[in-house]
């Protein structure tokens, strides 16, 4: 798997692989979408393939597909590897639904890992992806096995908001830093991952996706094209009779609509700042100004479970105060 658009970060991985001091635990750190969880399942693969042979002699994080430890990882079954994320409730009125965080039960499962000599290496590797859902306990485990690390052992922790997590975690990682994905990288994901997609939907998508390809991937599943018109409109036009900001909220009220809801919520206040950099004098202001508020709004509005019609509405008003009509 190649990883675009994170040079830098492949680079001083590879540095520190090959001088043979790879540091036990990394901290891969950014906004979400860029890349980290494919950095770390690449990385993860690079080392578990070149510790169980045959060697591996491609640039990058790259490994064949059909090298057999890369095969045993990607079916979930190699001895020496674990993946830790959210899991789905097994049973109950939640059954299928993600639990809200990754729990103390799961990070003792890593414990065993480490507990027991590798099976088909020297290496043992795991990921947590992300850590922003380790529950307290979960977390207090997890630096206990950072403090004292097994030789050959390899923690990648993937993080949206590092600030926040435990400064004793933090301090024994060494922080990868990754940054949003410029257009040419997105749009060599867009065309790897929507091989249908034609250039001139990817060129219209891209700018909305603030540099992340998660948020590109899922605009395009989503098929978010008129919902983004529509919002260009009341930005560039206003919405002087409510016409389009109700169609909006009458279109995203519906239960059936909360993955494009939540999408569209994401998708405003990226929309509003490509405005604001294209525009001059007191409407670039005022695109200033509406921004902040967007962030704000979609950013309440799921954690205090505000009505969609009335937030979607709310951000028509913010966005069509942008035109000054």
């Amino acid at each position: 798997m190649t990883i675009l658009g994170q040079d830098r970060a492949v680079a001083a991985f590879r540095e520190a692989l090959d001088s043979g001091s790879l540091h036990h635990a990394w901290l891969l750190a950014g906004p979400r979408g860029v890349g980290k969880g494919s950095f770390a399942r690449a990385a993860a693969r690079r080392v578990l393939a070149g510790a169980g042979g045959p060697p591996v002699d491609l640039p990058g994080l790259d490994t064949p597909p059909d090298h057999r430890m890369v095969r045993l990882i990607d079916a979930g079954s190699h001895p020496d590897f674990r993946l830790i994320k959210r899991e789905a409730h097994e049973s109950g009125p939640k059954k299928g639904e993600l639990r809200r965080g990754i729990s103390i039960d799961q990070v003792r499962k890593l414990q065993e890992l480490f507990a027991v000599a590798p099976s088909l290496g020297d290496w043992r590797v795991a990921i947590i992806d992300c850590m922003d859902e380790l529950e307290p306990q979960a977390a207090q485990a997890l630096l206990k096995t950072l403090e004292e690390p097994p030789a050959k052992s390899l923690f990648l922790l993937v993080s949206h908001s590092p600030g926040r997590l435990l400064p004793t975690i933090r301090s024994r990682c060494r922080r990868l830093d990754f940054q949003t994905l410029d257009q040419a990288s997105l749009d060599a994901i867009l065309q790897a991952e929507r091989p249908t997609m034609s250039a001139e939907d990817r060129a219209r998508l891209i700018p909305l996706a603030g540099g992340s390809a998660g948020r590109a991937l899922d605009f395009a599943e989503l098929d978010l094209g008129p919902l983004a018109q529509e919002a260009l409109s009341i930005l560039r036009h206003g919405d002087p009779d409510n016409a389009r900001r109700s169609r909006l909220a009458s279109s995203l009220a519906l239960k059936a609509a909360g993955p494009r809801y939540a999408a569209f919520l994401d998708m405003v206040p990226p929309l509003i700042a490509g405005e604001a950099r294209q525009a001059e004098g007191m409407r670039r202001l005022r695109a200033a100004e509406a921004y902040e508020r967007a962030r704000e709004t979609a950013s309440l509005a799921p954690r205090l479970s505000l009505d969609p019609a009335s937030t979607v509405f709310a951000l028509g008003t913010i966005m069509a105060e942008v035109s000054g009509s």
